[in-house]
């Protein structure tokens, strides 16, 4: 095989290329080496990465290959041939590198106690400081004449990366109790630590990360709405109160009697399929006569079993003699129906009432929660 006299590497047009074999290993001492801006050559020989050379151009002699001198007992003087392979690596920053969790981290959001399956995604930059160890851990994957791109590399990394992130997100989530919708305030809190945790699994390739983002972490449409049904619920106590929402029930209930009477809303009650003035006269009275008694009945009272005294209804305790009056209801969390809090089990629909404790961290979760909101880990159905 004839000896190579110029050795050079003009790269490729997108910049993807990380590595490239020069497609030849028969040199001689005066051979003319040429190293372009953004990379760097390193001469291999038996596997082991030894002289590389900066941007410029180079006359080869025993005084610039050194270790590969000693390495091979190259003589002094002539030109000598020798063998060695020729590895052009670049040296440019990627700044592009997009990454993302492609299996969803499940888990409780510890605020509105719903499960999600929550993603992340980003970007990061690297490059190549280390060209010996880089080389090294990578050189089994170069063929002969072989371009490796970028992205045979950060497939690998991209894998890391996923595992950290879950890591650190189910974290935040789970034992500091803050909520999946109030995490976007902290992402740059959260990169830089993802930042500090991944950058020793680049280091051992002789890569260094420069910068490191989170850009978003959301889940799905579908488990956004249950969260939005928990808000809406909650801002309807809010703005009426817990007695005026037995008025606005009531409402309910009577405009989906209109709907279907009529074609459905509230005005259509009267009108809708020819019933007439009449009969909205009629339904309108109705609502007067639901909305009257909600608010002008009488409160209820509830009599003590113990000595017989009269207490408001809602009364927990007797305030004559202190036993227990009223009976607390919760809400089954599989049907919504009013449950006695001592029951074992919904009389509506069966489910079990009693409280979970997490296997894990012995902290008590209620009923129909899968996974335990302090730790994460799943709990007997």
């Amino acid at each position: 095989m004839a000896i190579i006299d110029v050795i050079k590497f003009n790269g490729i047009q997108n910049r993807d290329w990380l590595i490239y074999r020069y497609p030849g290993d028969n040199f001689s001492t005066g051979t003319q080496l040429i190293v372009n801006e953004g990379q760097v050559a390193v001469f291999v020989k038996g596997g082991r990465a030894l002289d590389y050379f900066s941007p410029g151009t180079y006359t080869l002699n025993t005084n610039n290959i050194p270790i590969l001198k000693s390495f091979i007992n190259i003589p002094f003087g002539g030109r000598t041939p020798f063998t060695a392979e020729v590895f052009f690596i670049n040296t440019t920053a990627k700044l592009d590198i997009l990454w993302g969790t492609t299996d969803p981290i499940s888990l409780i959001d510890p605020k509105y106690t719903v499960r999600l399956r929550v993603r992340a995604f980003g970007q990061f930059a690297m490059k190549i400081i280390d060209y010996r160890v880089f080389l090294t851990e990578l050189i089994g994957a170069v063929g002969d004449g072989q371009v490796v791109k970028y992205d045979i590399v950060t497939r690998y990394f991209r894998g890391v990366i996923a595992a950290k992130i879950k890591t650190i997100i189910a974290d935040i989530i789970i034992n500091q109790r803050i909520s999946v919708l109030e995490i976007t305030p902290r992402l740059e809190d959260i990169s830089n630590e993802a930042m500090r945790r991944i950058s020793g699994e680049f280091h051992r390739f002789g890569i260094d990360i420069i910068n490191f983002y989170i850009s978003s972490v959301n889940f799905p449409d579908e488990d956004f709405a249950v969260i939005n049904r928990i808000l809406g619920e909650k801002a309807a106590f809010d703005i009426i109160g817990d007695n005026r929402y037995n008025i606005k029930r009531s409402f309910d209930v009577m405009e989906t009697a209109a709907g279907n009477e009529g074609g459905g809303s509230i005005a259509s009650a009267g009108i809708g399929l020819g019933l007439g003035a009449g009969a909205g006269i009629a339904v309108g009275n109705t609502f007067a006569a639901a909305a009257g008694s909600v608010v002008n009945t009488p409160p209820k009272t509830i009599s003590c079993n113990k000595c017989g005294t009269a207490n408001p209804e809602g009364t927990k305790f007797c305030p004559n003699c202190g036993e227990k009056v009223s009976i607390i209801k919760i809400e089954c969390f599989s049907c919504k129906s009013p449950v006695d809090d001592s029951a074992k089990f919904c009389p509506n629909c069966g489910s079990s009432m009693q409280k979970k404790a997490c296997p894990n961290c012995n902290v008590e979760s209620s009923p129909g929660v899968k996974f335990c909101p302090e730790c994460g880990t799943k709990l007997e159905g």
